[in-house]
């Protein structure tokens, strides 16, 4: 459950949170898309309600510069406009195939989004079917944009992207990061539907 929870920042049941606030804004749209997503059979059907909230709500080249690193500056800008490309639809297949473990978890938003650099934070708990909780925090740039996201305040989206990105980097450069991007996203996008029960 624990990986899933970046991903699940859902929104409670109080229409009025949020109003006034962009950034609480953003998150709610996001997490609107993710309830909506949670109710599709698979991974692609969830990516494909997901594809145009996170490319709204998210920026991902920052999130992909993040994720990067220094070597970022490295990479030439045809590359760099290849990999951006590569990553929107690598995110949206990881945070589709993340879906999957939310079942019966409930989410709550904080109304009123914080001061962070300059930007925003806006703070989500989310409880899992075992009546567990866990703080989960997205960070906004000043267009309102999330770029990162934290779980239990300390995990950094950015930072497991970096973790992950590491090895195809050093061996392939640009290329292999491309390479793991496609190749990452074909098979999160090929998973099966999870089997329905057997009827007894």
């Amino acid at each position: 459950m624990t990986a899933a929870l970046p991903a699940l920042a859902q929104t409670a049941a109080a229409p009025a949170a949020g109003e006034g606030d962009p950034a609480v804004a953003t998150v709610r749209r996001m997490t609107d898309a993710l309830e909506a997503a949670l109710k599709a059979g698979d991974v692609r059907a969830r990516s494909e309600i997901l594809a145009g909230p996170m490319k709204e709500n998210f920026d991902l080249p920052a999130m992909l510069r993040l994720g990067v690193g220094t070597r970022w500056k490295e990479i030439p800008a045809d590359k760099q406009e290849a990999l951006v490309a590569a990553f929107g639809p690598y995110l949206t297949a990881t945070y589709a195939t993340r879906l999957s473990a939310a079942a019966g978890s409930k989410f709550a938003i904080d109304p009123k989004s914080e001061p962070r650099g300059n930007g925003r934070i806006v703070h989500v708990t989310v409880t899992d079917s075992g009546g567990d909780t866990s703080p989960v925090d997205y960070v906004l740039n000043g267009e309102n944009r999330i770029t990162d996201v934290f779980l239990q305040g300390t995990v950094s989206e950015a930072g497991t992207l970096r973790t992950g990105f590491s090895e195809p980097l050093q061996e392939g450069g640009a290329d292999g990061l491309l390479a793991h991007l496609r190749k990452s996203t074909e098979t999160m996008l090929a998973a099966p539907a999870p089997k329905a029960p057997a009827a007894k």
